[in-house]
């Protein structure tokens, strides 16, 4: 066993558990969109980033990836990780702004405003439908192409694939065809219909070193009550 810090909780997890694998098991929320189960660990969105103390300075890691370790301090929802998954999903909704997971997840986070030029690319490269078809669907009819602005996802020389069988698998784990909102303008490209508007529990000021991370809020259901 290794053991280790998380929020200030002394844990202990098997030898070769990640940090999402820790979170999850002692019920830390962490979010993820290109991380499923069942699936192999791939880092792509970076939603998944916590902060942990490296021997100089703490830096961001994404927790799908990222073995826990011997005296591992980290930190699930410090200021700075909020803060980033609060920038990632501006990046993603100026990518795929109709996606009902992206949305909810904008919503989640507080996030109001898209800052960033609307591009329409639907596609966020979260490898889903890759591993799915050839992890899963043990077809491997599509996969990734290309590098940097030109990469993407496809059939090889963008031919009909005789491997695939037409499963639909690609299409029912891809967060990008989950489509929900239609708005064209980018000042309206976030829905907000599933924001919670009640104002936070934790002074962040006073808080600076981690935010609230429970999930739901138990003094926002003690105040419904």
């Amino acid at each position: 066993m290794i053991t280790f810090t998380m929020n200030g909780a002394a844990l202990q997890v098997e030898r070769g558990s990640t940090l999402l694998e820790a979170a999850q098991f002692y019920g830390f929320p962490i979010p993820t969109l290109c991380h499923m189960e069942g699936l192999s660990p791939y880092g792509a969105c970076r939603l998944c980033v916590v902060e942990i103390d490296a021997k100089t300075r703490s830096r961001l890691v994404s927790s799908c990836t990222y073995p826990v370790q011997e005296g591992l301090v980290v930190r699930t929802a410090s200021v700075r990780v909020v803060r980033t998954r609060r920038m990632i999903l501006e990046l993603l909704l100026a990518s795929c702004p109709q996606s009902k997971t992206i949305q909810d997840l904008a919503a989640a986070y507080d996030v109001r405003h898209q800052r960033f030029r609307q591009e329409y690319e639907d596609c966020i490269l979260c490898g889903r439908c890759v591993r799915v078809c050839e992890q899963q669907m043990m077809a491997k009819a599509i996969g990734f192409r290309g590098r940097g602005e030109n990469r993407g996802i496809g059939t090889p020389f963008d031919v009909q694939s005789d491997t695939c069988r037409l499963c639909g698998a690609c299409m029912y784990v891809c967060p990008a065809c989950e489509l929900r909102c239609s708005y064209a303008e980018p000042e309206k490209a976030i829905c907000g219909g599933c924001a919670n508007l009640s104002p936070q529990c934790v002074n962040v000021d006073k808080f600076d070193d981690i935010m609230c991370y429970m999930n739901p809020c138990v003094a926002c259901e003690i105040v419904q009550r």
